[in-house]
């Protein structure tokens, strides 16, 4: 009657490694939990199953986020400690006084002890994005102005009576230069310390990315501050004793020579200065609109995930097959890889369902200093994936392929459900003409320079086998449909009649036809099928079978279906390629009604947190006037001081264009932060010119001379905050592509603004004040 024997489940899925079938398995982590300590719990547990395992079995790791993680982290390692060094090398050059370096050095590991135990109590880990924006020159700013300014009262004194001081006229003196500048100080590092704050509003993925690298600054220079106000004149007033010399450096006194004629020149013809200021602003504008712009800059994960597409039509046999020639081919043709390994179809768990078609395949690295050379240099990664596209399509030609990487692949996927940079998205009704406007669409974007690989998702037919019931014969012969659809069930995908008990384990006892008979037509046909009148009919005589090619799948969203064009970019950035291809499918493309064209993929999320910066960046620009209003009870001094915002800005487009980096979230963030750091030597010289007129020093003299005793702190504090950042702006580790736009912006923003702080503010202050009396609001600041 029947033959007995261990079937199978229908195949759905497969993994390779290196060109051979393997098992491959996934820990997934529970949502909120530390990817790094997951990873090693479970490298430690594979250990120990590898030991209960037979001979010529082995557990081989294939890819563990630990790796990622460490690189990042030892990047950021190593520009906290690089920063550190150039902000102790500014301190000693500048200021003259090795102990007073020493005292504002260690504002640093104290401060970070505030960060780190307020992300401990608020449960953030130390990684790239929370750790990686920490300054160590902003950390110390507060400090760098309170210990400067009691080493000049110090040495005034000291010059004054002409001999040391007493412990008691030391601390009195200390006293009253932390009463001078703290008003100021404290006002100016809050200000920097509250731009941070509407980051925290932030929502979606950027939220998640830069919410952590806010918390970790807030609590960094809530430390600072603390520290400037308490520790700094306590120290100070403890190990600053015996002779004390308030002297420039060779670097101070060189850079007062040449800015001493230049402030005489600015005050002199101060419509120039303005002028040029201005027309620098517009300038900056304008090239800011021609940046480009992307979501997040692309972290280099050190490995490539593939996403290798075959006919929809293809058995998976075949598929196997087209795979393990293509990781054999790979790994002959390109000794850069040092593994390779895929994902095909939908494993047994489907947390990633995917056709027999479509494969992940990941290629694992070499370092790079084991990489081939081109005309003298390392080959990128960009140059090895268009080699490794012309390889495999001469090797395994009936493929497409999408280059990405592990993370950034489940990234795009997570969020628009395909796994490219750009997803552009057809909508309508029929699939018939969804498919031709995705065809005459793709042909335009591949002709769009910087489109690197451009596929279609899922698109395409597949043959497939028709039973359609002839109704006349049905009704003839008082046969259901359900009659006929439990036959065709039974036969094709065979029907479980009960349970094959085996000590602890279950399998289910299925009948159904044999495969050969299953590929047999004929066979199918003369298939029983019993009538409610009694007797038997053939499947033949009451349905008309037939193989036609129908869609694979039909993809929908929102209610519609719709068909999606994959997009990787190489060597340009989203906007300009969107908008570019915006433009041309506008132009050739003509939509009928009701279909639509939509742009997704990381362009949707730039824009989407576009909107949010453009609620928190005037929050922050708003509490930022606010503050430093208060500091100063003066509408028209504010608005003086908050002109180092635009100036900050100016500094840090001409930054990025100069670096040929495009306009990112990081870099939005960036002229966030900047935009609280160059307030305060704009707020520290309008509070000491203050000061000065209070004690009855005329306009021009309090402005060229305020300047001028100024000038070493704000040269100070602009040196050590802007040199902090260099080591981030340069890095080349794991991770330093994230935080090259913010420093980048922060160091072009704090220069420009440090400069014309310098010479712009003290002629708009002189202008201003002219015919305006100190009131005695200003005169007690």
């Amino acid at each position: 009657m029947a033959d007995v024997m261990i079937g199978k489940a229908v195949r759905s899925g497969a993994s390779t490694y290196n060109g051979q079938e393997c098992v491959l398995g996934s820990a997934l982590m529970l949502a909120g939990e530390n990817s790094r300590l997951v990873a090693k719990a479970v490298a430690e547990k594979l250990k120990e199953l590898e030991a209960t395992l037979p001979d010529g079995v082995r557990i081989i790791p294939v890819y563990d986020r630990t790796t990622l993680v460490d690189r990042t982290i030892h990047t950021v390692e190593s520009s906290l400690f690089e920063g550190a060094m150039l902000v102790m090398v500014v301190l000693l050059v500048m200021l003259g006084n090795w102990r007073a370096a020493l005292i504002v050095a260690l504002a640093i590991p104290l401060s970070m002890l505030f960060a780190i135990t307020g992300m401990v109590q608020g449960r953030v880990s130390g990684n790239l994005m929370s750790l990686g924006a920490i300054d160590f020159g902003l950390i110390v700013d507060g400090a760098v102005v309170m210990v400067e300014n009691i080493i000049r009262h110090l040495a005034e004194r000291q010059h004054q009576l002409n001999r040391r001081l007493t412990d008691s006229e030391r601390t009195h003196e200390v006293f009253l230069a932390t009463k001078e500048v703290a008003n100021p100080m404290f006002f100016g590092v809050l200000i920097i310390t509250m731009v941070y704050v509407p980051i925290l509003a932030l929502t979606g993925i950027e939220g998640k990315m830069f919410r952590p690298m806010a918390i970790a600054v807030i609590f960094a220079l809530m430390g600072s501050l603390i520290l400037a106000l308490t520790l700094m004149p306590a120290l100070c007033s403890y190990f600053l004793g015996g002779d004390i010399q308030e002297k420039d450096s060779w670097f101070v006194g060189a850079v007062k020579k040449a800015y001493t004629p230049t402030l005489a020149f600015a005050l002199r013809f101060r419509w120039m200065v303005v002028s040029a200021s201005a027309v620098l602003f517009v300038l900056a504008a304008l090239i800011f609109n021609r940046l480009g712009a992307e979501f997040v800059p692309q972290l280099d994960e050190g490995s490539f995930a593939t996403h290798m597409i075959r006919t929809t039509s293809i058995g998976i046999d075949a598929s196997i097959d087209m795979q393990k020639r293509g990781e054999t081919m790979l790994l002959e043709q390109f000794p850069e890889v040092d593994y390779v390994f895929s994902r095909l179809g939908t494993a047994e768990v489907a947390t990633d369902p995917m056709g027999v078609n479509v494969a992940d395949t990941y290629m694992m690295f070499k370092p790079q200093k084991q990489w081939r050379t081109i005309r003298g240099r390392r080959i990128t990664k960009d140059e090895l994936a268009n080699l490794m596209t012309e390889e495999l399509a001469k090797h395994v030609p009936g493929e497409a392929h999408l280059f990405s990487q592990p993370i950034e692949m489940r990234f795009n996927e997570i969020l628009e459900g395909t796994r490219a940079d750009i997803a552009v998205k057809i909508f309508g009704d029929d699939f018939a003409v969804i498919e031709k406007i995705a065809s005459q669409a793709r042909e335009i974007l591949e002709e769009i320079p910087g489109a690197a690989d451009v596929e279609f998702d899922a698109l395409g037919k597949a043959p497939l086998l028709e039973i359609i019931p002839k109704r006349e014969a049905m009704s003839r012969y008082n046969l259901h449909a359900a009659e006929l659809n439990r036959v065709v069930s039974t036969a094709l995908a065979g029907e479980e009649v009960g349970k094959l008990i085996d000590g602890n384990r279950r399998f289910a006892i299925v009948v159904r036809l044999s495969e050969t008979l299953r590929e047999n037509l004929d066979e199918l046909k003369r298939l029983p099928v019993r009538v409610d009148d009694g007797g038997l009919l053939t499947l033949g005589q009451v349905a008309d079978f037939r193989m036609v090619e129908q869609v694979a799948a039909i993809a929908r969203e929102y209610s519609q279906r719709r068909a999606a064009i994959m997009i990787n970019l190489r060597g340009r950035d989203v906007e300009s390629f969107v908008l570019e291809a915006q433009r041309k499918v506008a132009e050739q493309v003509k939509l009928p009604e009701g279909y639509s064209i939509e742009f997704g993929g990381q362009f949707k999320n730039l824009i989407e947190a576009k909107r949010r910066l453009a609620v928190v960046i005037p929050v922050a620009l708003l509490l930022i006037l606010i503050l430093i209003f208060t500091a100063l009870n003066s509408i028209h001094q504010s608005l003086l001081v908050f002109l180092a915002v635009p100036l900050a800005v100016t500094g840090g487009v001409f930054a990025l264009w100069l670096r040929g980096l495009p306009f990112s979230i990081s870099a939005g963030v960036g002229f966030i932060a900047v935009s609280g750091i160059a307030v305060l030597n704009g707020l520290m010289i309008i509070a000491f010119f203050n000061q000065l007129r209070a004690r009855g020093t005329d306009l021009r003299t309090t402005v060229r001379n305020g300047a001028l005793l100024r000038l070493r702190p704000m040269l100070m504090t602009a040196f050590v905050a802007s040199l902090g950042f260099v080591p981030m702006a340069i890095a080349t580790g794991a991770g330093g592509e994230v935080q090259r736009p913010l420093a980048t912006v922060v160091i072009g923003g704090i220069i420009t603004s440090t400069f014309l702080t310098l010479v712009l503010l003290p002629v708009l202050y002189e202008w201003m004040e002219k015919n305006r009396p100190m009131g005695n609001k200003s005169a007690a600041l």
